[in-house]
């Protein structure tokens, strides 16, 4: 069945920065085939939202802050389990920046994240202590918005963990498949796949957007 956009639905964005494009220092296979039909798609949306990645130097989340340790690798952090990352979107840096090509000027709210140096932050509505809030539930209660499309990257972290708050915050969510691409470290897509199903998250593609 098409999906028709109403008034009150909104596209949110997420993290199509250049650290996780082909050449980033955390690059997403296929992360640049994917800015010309968001761009596209954007348009028509009256409400965008886009999320950007922001870290502090030796964040906490970085494998080099934590000596002897290897991007990938686990480790227990207050908060819990915490995956290492390659140092990515430093705040200022032009890893941070968004894809060249994300032409989005009417987007309305650039909501940055990660940038409590000791929690990590995946989801753009809470950091990954799930307690820290960022406000985007607010102003999306606030703006009277009720349906959530979801796009970018990584399908399997910062896309998945926002449409499952999205549905924790009482959103429909509508993840559009064509238009995210993967990590998948560690059987982390199908780990994704499976909370997105449970939690009521509905997987599409762009085309079915009538």
């Amino acid at each position: 069945m098409p999906l028709s956009l109403k008034p009150t639905d909104a596209l949110v964005v997420v993290d199509m920065q250049n650290d996780f494009l082909p050449g980033g220092s955390l690059a997403v296979a296929g992360g640049d085939t994917i800015v010309a039909p968001i761009v596209a798609l954007a348009q028509r949306f009256e409400t965008v939202v886009l999320t950007q990645d922001w870290h502090t130097p030796r964040h906490s989340s970085f494998a080099s802050a934590h000596p002897g340790r290897q991007p990938f690798e686990a480790i227990e952090l207050a908060y819990g389990t915490q995956v290492l990352w390659p140092d990515h979107c430093v705040m200022g840096t032009d890893g941070a920046d968004f894809a060249p090509g994300l032409d989005i000027p009417h987007a309305q709210l650039i909501l940055r994240k990660g940038f409590h140096s000791e929690v990590d932050s995946y989801s753009g509505f809470r950091e990954a202590d799930r307690v820290t809030q960022t406000g985007l539930a607010g102003y999306l209660a606030e703006r009277g918005i009720g349906r959530l499309f979801l796009v970018g990257l990584a399908t399997d972290f910062c896309v998945a963990w926002t449409a499952l708050d999205a549905r924790a915050s009482g959103h429909e969510a509508i993840l559009l498949e064509d238009l995210t691409r993967a990590i998948d470290a560690n059987g982390s897509l199908g780990a994704a796949h499976a909370a997105l199903d449970a939690a009521g998250v509905v997987r599409a593609a762009s085309a079915d957007i009538g």
